[in-house]
């Protein structure tokens, strides 16, 4: 005859106080997948920062530009597309770099890689409409003197030879023709056609502070690729 020991009585243990392998294991999973998302969320930000950082460092010393207008003919044509560095005329008088780096000297302008040259295609705002940017030919620095006579433009007294001009000036310069100084701080440009381009001849200068850039590669239509020339090759020194 068998008989219960009820010295050591069966226990029932409640469900709740048993442990939930299932639910730990996935609460462990949700909050790998938290983990995660935070992680890759900040990857992502920190991605969009640095592409932005290098976007705007980039944009800091190159620009694109298009070329709008008969202006340059025919060295350039409307539509075509340049790239413009704009590290060519940083400038850094009365800074700290000035006394430590050296510099090109322009009148009382301090650049950093040598400045405006005579010859060099440039992208400035119009003085005369600061809203619209310019493409024209740097013809005199500042303290140099010019005369556009006889379609023959003199700087210093000496005549350029401007292989690159097919359109030559119809107009004297100043119109009393006698030669005019540019002023400190300034650059008196040309467009390479002559006859129907707006610049200095029509008694405005371009102030240092004015200028955007050198032109420096163009890159469309495939067929202009290549860089642009600079003062020293233009005028053969």
């Amino acid at each position: 005859m068998s008989s219960i020991d009820d010295r050591f009585p069966t226990q029932a243990v409640p469900m709740s106080t048993l442990p939930d392998t299932e639910s730990a294991s996935e609460q462990h999973v949700q909050a790998d997948r938290k983990v995660k998302g935070g992680g890759l969320a900040w990857e992502l930000l920190q991605t969009i920062v640095l592409t932005l950082a290098i976007f705007l460092g980039v944009r800091s010393i190159v620009q694109n530009f298009r070329v709008e207008g008969a202006s340059m003919e025919p060295t350039l044509q409307t539509g075509q597309y340049l790239l413009i560095s704009k590290a060519s005329y940083f400038h850094v008088e009365g800074t700290p770099l000035d006394r430590v780096l050296p510099i090109t000297h322009q009148g009382t302008t301090d650049y950093l890689f040598g400045g405006p040259q005579r010859g060099d295609v440039v992208v400035f705002r119009a003085p005369t409409q600061p809203d619209k940017d310019f493409i024209k030919r740097v013809i005199g620095l500042p303290g140099d003197t010019v005369l556009v006579k006889n379609g023959t433009v003199y700087v210093n007294g000496a005549a350029l030879d401007e292989a690159y001009i097919h359109f030559p000036a119809t107009y004297t310069y100043p119109f009393d023709g006698q030669a005019r100084q540019v002023p400190d701080g300034n650059y008196f440009v040309l467009g390479d056609n002559r006859p129907n381009s707006s610049d200095s001849y029509l008694g405005w200068v371009v102030p240092v502070d004015n200028l955007i850039g050198k032109a420096w590669i163009s890159y469309w239509p495939p067929t202009d690729w290549g860089l642009m020339p600079g003062g020293d090759s233009v005028y053969g020194r």
